[in-house]
């Protein structure tokens, strides 16, 4: 009894929750409409009127109407606020890789602080993420080009950065912003950066974003894998053979989610190897028999990309 009234109660604030939700989109879908900004905007250039009003011992009161803006002060921030977030959404999508200065407050920093970031800005399963950063500086010494407070090279070099361990940053810094040579060589004149490879920081960036962007890519894969297996939820009806060939469990192998560990309800475990771009390279099925090829194929069912085996497992559930 107890609980089937904690499934009730579950279930109601899901419920609850769901309808918050869609008032959430329904109100910003209204505010935003351009039906309503013209309402908006004729309400506030139509200026207040004074009505007098007869009383019942003969005397007058006056009354003033006022327009939708006085109405509803709380509608038009709400509109104010929503427009603001929209226009924020916009360049946050249209501006993916955005250069700022900044400045370190350590007094022994070199270039006397001088910092360029790079900020990255990455939209997974229709969210906005959290923004990665790249902190950029100049150290090393030479007189190539006289920017910055040290009189120093150009050449920039990764100085702090907020990514996630899986990514090559260091492979993308040593190909796109190349560290000078340690000596010059010998009887050669010129300026400090003479013999360096050329650093590329647009190139650099570009290819900084992509990496983050498969990521979360490969991440999201994984979580359409799982909920296209049907995993926590409940399947009372299915027969017993169904039961044993049930996908209990699917989650990464490894930092950079290109190694995917699977799990049977009959004890059967897999590994399943993606590529850069969600590419399937490999899967591999074992059992109590060993190799277990049927299973493979059947989990497979001919793709070539993880996406395809999502939709396919999401036709079957």
């Amino acid at each position: 009894m107890a609980s089937d009234l904690d499934d009730e109660i579950d279930d109601l604030q899901a419920k609850i929750a769901s309808l918050k939700k869609q008032l959430r989109i329904q109100t910003s879908t209204l505010i935003t409409a351009p039906s309503t900004r013209q309402l908006f905007t004729e309400a506030a250039d139509q200026p207040t009127t004074t009505l007098t009003l007869p009383r019942k011992d003969n005397t007058t009161t006056t009354t003033t109407t006022t327009d939708a803006a006085t109405l509803n002060p709380k509608l038009r921030a709400q509109s104010a606020l929503q427009q603001a977030h929209n226009q924020q959404s916009l360049y946050r999508a249209c501006a993916t890789l955005t250069t700022f200065r900044a400045r370190d407050p350590d007094p022994h920093a070199v270039d006397g602080g001088a910092i360029l970031g790079l900020r990255v800005e990455v939209i997974s399963r229709a969210r906005f993420l959290r923004p990665y950063y790249v902190l950029l500086n100049r150290p090393y010494p030479g007189g190539g080009g006289g920017g910055g407070g040290g009189g120093g090279s150009r050449l920039l070099r990764v100085h702090r950065h907020t990514l996630p361990p899986c990514i090559p940053l260091a492979g993308l810094a040593g190909r796109y912003l190349p560290a000078p040579p340690a000596k010059k060589p010998a009887g050669r004149g010129g300026d400090g950066d003479g013999g360096v490879g050329r650093q590329d920081l647009a190139r650099f960036a570009r290819a900084l974003r992509r990496e983050v962007v498969r990521y979360h890519h490969r991440l999201g894969v994984v979580a359409d894998l799982r909920k296209a297996a049907g995993m926590g939820r409940e399947r009372d009806e299915e027969g017993e053979e169904e039961q044993l060939n049930r996908l209990v469990d699917i989650a990464p192998a490894d930092a950079e989610a290109k190694h995917l560990s699977i799990e049977w309800a009959d004890g059967r475990t897999g590994r399943l190897v993606m590529g850069d771009d969600g590419e399937i390279v490999k899967l591999v099925v074992l059992g109590e028999n060993g190799r277990d090829r049927e299973a493979g194929r059947d989990l497979l069912g001919g793709a070539v990309r993880v996406e395809e085996v999502v939709k396919r497992m999401a036709a079957l559930t």
